[in-house]
């Protein structure tokens, strides 16, 4: 059978495209750092150029970005980590006593409908000591054997940790440079295009970046002050903690939820001042789906705020948590992309005639 030369191309590039995808899907593992490493790197060197702008060497520009952002990720860690380790060794003493309370409240209630209910106070104890204390032998050994058993799995984890903002700082030194040596690799007839597409991709997830950051911010704020105003002692580090973390959608959120719930437990150990809380999330959790995320993120991507749900939705079907994690910065270059195909099909001869 004879090929065209049109289809001997086509068949070309598809066997490229083939032996690509099969080359990255054996070596996923080990490109994990690599990738993240060059996400970290695009979303720095903004930073890096307007520090080369004012004479900072770009060794030094590459530093402090890198360096930045590995201190703001370490002051997030321990920012949580104080008030997890001061508020779970409470448990033991202070969910007994709030489900006594309980207790003394539910039990003449429920006697006048006739019912028997009540809290085995005495049990909850005995395994709220249990689980709080008194298996930190048995919890190190088992994290030893853990360690034995996979210890080449520990072993990548901590390496990937060093790795990727070693191979972060490497690319933001000669990032310029990547991209133009890439560019070369694209065929003269499609460069403009392509270049021009980059361009307005580039341009796009800036502004997601820049909206991602308000919606941080301002939820940030509005935990800290509502759980300040509901009277929890911990409303800064929670509150600012809760804000931060949900860059990572619903993970973030609940964690923060399950720290102010255990917060307000044990400092109110009335029911009154967990609902108030709890209160506080869910304003801020209808605030930020429906207004926040669709205007701060949408419209700066020029999504919809319909669009915006509908992607998170639509990802997080088809893809799990990672699809909720990626759906708007992919949702952002997938607008691009048919914006182009929109105006070349308003031009083509099919639309025309």
């Amino acid at each position: 059978m004879n090929l065209s030369p049109t289809q001997l191309r086509t068949l070309a590039w598809l066997a490229l495209a083939g032996a690509m995808a099969l080359l990255l899907w054996l070596l996923a593992p080990v490109l994990m750092p690599f990738v993240l490493a060059a996400v970290l790197a695009y979303a720095l060197h903004p930073l890096v150029e307007k520090l080369a702008v004012r004479r900072v060497p770009r060794w030094l520009g590459a530093g402090v970005a890198v360096a930045t952002l590995m201190l703001l990720a370490l002051g997030v860690v321990l920012l949580i980590v104080p008030v997890i380790t001061k508020q779970v060794p409470l448990l033991k003493e202070q969910v007994p006593l709030l489900l006594e309370r309980m207790n003394d409240t539910l039990v003449p209630l429920a006697a006048r409908f006739g019912l028997d209910v009540a809290v085995d106070v005495e049990q909850v104890r005995v395994w709220l000591r249990g689980l709080v204390s008194g298996h930190e032998q048995e919890l190190l050994q088992g994290v030893l054997a853990s360690l034995r058993i996979g210890g080449s799995a520990f072993a990548a984890v901590l390496g990937n940790l060093v790795l990727t903002p070693m191979v972060a700082y490497y690319l933001l030194l000669d990032w310029a440079g990547l991209v133009q040596r890439f560019k070369a690799l694209i065929p003269p007839r499609w460069r403009d295009a392509t270049d021009s597409f980059l361009h307005e991709t580039d341009e796009v997830l800036g502004q997601y970046l820049h909206g991602q950051l308000l919606v941080m911010a301002a939820l940030a704020l509005f935990y800290t002050v509502g759980l300040a105003l509901v009277g929890l002692k911990l409303a800064l580090p929670i509150g600012v903690f809760t804000g931060l973390a949900v860059f990572v959608p619903y993970l973030g959120f609940g964690l923060g939820l399950i720290l102010a719930l255990l917060a307000a437990l044990l400092q109110f150990q009335f029911i009154t001042g967990v609902l108030a809380v709890a209160g506080v999330y869910a304003v801020g959790q209808v605030a930020e789906s429906l207004y926040l995320t669709p205007r701060l993120l949408g419209e700066r991507i020029g999504l919809h705020p319909i669009a915006v749900i509908f992607a998170l939705m639509a990802f997080g079907h088809l893809f799990g948590f990672v699809g909720v994690l990626i759906a708007l910065p992919v949702s952002a270059v997938l607008l691009v992309a048919l914006r182009r195909a929109k105006g070349a099909y308003l031009t083509s001869d099919l639309y025309r005639d």
